[in-house]
């Protein structure tokens, strides 16, 4: 009898082309459209980032700015839907109000069945735009606060925070969060986007797809990973108790959040730019406590974990940044999504171009040569 062998996770499995992003786990080396990450932290926004991620190159100033506009000019979601979640329960998980809030939006669109190259376009730019208003109206009605309308005058990442608190950010602020968000905008084939892959196979709709997308990046495994790491640091609660909480996990063997990924062997390259960043914050902001936690856990991972290729990832400093722009921790995974939306976008606005139907096999591992058996001889 022969074996087949079965690719758990699908890992390894390789199904598509794709010329958005490029990994070496084993390297650290991430890069969209051949560019590395850092420069891309470092020298572009999140506008000029997702406008390359959907056309497959950089734009000239002239088009960054066309594309800045239309950002702008599509942040506005309907009222309608404003209502809506004014009305959902305040116990509410924020990434199921998302996912709701997602599908609502498609069902008010009149034209969210337009499957044309065009119709999906202006559909990914709407869902681009309308992620931050969504995503700050479920914030401020979960606080018992009116929800806060976005303003054009101010850059993507700084019109969130701007709807998320009610004040405008500091320009430094703004700087940080547009980072965060070039930073996790886009990671290949990740499980929400194959996930939103797998949706758009079957050829149907954008608001479907990025629905499909969004009930994947909420599970704990792939969205939630950074909250985790914030409740370590709770638990931990001071430097002096680090070592002592730390080596307790080692010995139980235990997960320490933030620590490892599925794809890196190596650093995570998002994470040495955001630990920069996650320090300078800390500083200015008189928040140095759990970073200082995290740059001892880190020293005693180095010493403990890399032989076995476990370091730090994107996860393990993104919520101590966060933190610092206040904005709570059961928010950390649609500020996830309110990246990724870009990558979703541009993954399956390229994978429909030649599209096939996903359609993998399971080895049946079941009884064979069985017959039926009445009911009443069961």
């Amino acid at each position: 009898m022969t074996t087949t062998p079965i690719a758990r996770g699908l890992e390894g499995v390789v199904f598509t082309e794709s010329k958005l992003t490029f990994i070496d786990g084993e390297k650290g080396i991430l890069t969209h459209l051949g560019i590395g990450i850092q420069e891309w932290a470092e020298k572009s926004s999140f506008e000029e980032l997702s406008y390359a991620l959907l056309h497959g190159r950089l734009p000239n100033s002239k088009e960054l700015e066309q594309f800045d506009h239309s950002l702008r000019q599509n942040r506005y979601v309907p009222q309608e839907l404003i209502e809506t979640i004014k009305h959902y329960p305040r116990r509410m998980n924020p990434m199921q109000a998302l996912r709701t809030a997602v599908s609502h939006l498609g069902l008010l669109d009149p034209h969210s069945e337009d499957d044309t190259s065009e119709g999906r376009y202006r559909i990914g730019i709407h869902l681009i735009a309308q992620f931050a208003t969504i995503i700050a109206a479920i914030a401020r009605v979960k606080e018992g606060k009116e929800p806060v309308a976005p303003r054009r005058d101010l850059g993507h990442a700084a019109n969130f925070l701007y709807m998320l608190k009610g004040h405008a950010p500091t320009e430094e602020e703004a700087r940080l969060f547009d980072m965060a968000l070039i930073l996790h905008a886009d990671h290949s084939m990740n499980a929400s986007t194959f996930t939103a892959i797998a949706t758009i196979s079957t050829l149907s709709d954008m608001y479907s797809s990025i629905t499909s997308a969004v009930g994947s990046l909420k599970g704990p495994l792939h969205g939630g990973a950074n909250e985790a790491v914030m409740d370590m640091l709770d638990d931990i609660g001071s430097l002096s108790h680090v070592d002592e909480y730390i080596g307790g996990k080692l010995e139980r063997k235990e997960k320490i959040m933030g620590v490892g990924h599925r794809v890196y062997k190596y650093f995570d390259p998002r994470s040495r730019v955001l630990r920069d960043y996650a320090a300078l914050v800390a500083e200015k902001q008189g928040k140095s406590n759990y970073y200082q936690m995290l740059e001892r856990i880190e020293a005693i991972v180095l010493e403990k974990l890399s032989a076995k290729k476990l370091y730090p990832n994107v996860d393990f400093y993104s919520g101590v940044v966060y933190s610092d722009l206040g904005i709570k921790k059961e928010f950390f995974t649609p500020i996830f999504a309110l990246a990724r939306i870009s990558g979703w976008v541009a993954s399956v606005l390229e994978y429909v171009e030649h599209n096939r139907l996903l359609r993998p096999n399971a080895l049946y591992t079941g009884p064979v040569d069985q017959h039926y058996v009445d009911i009443d001889q069961r």
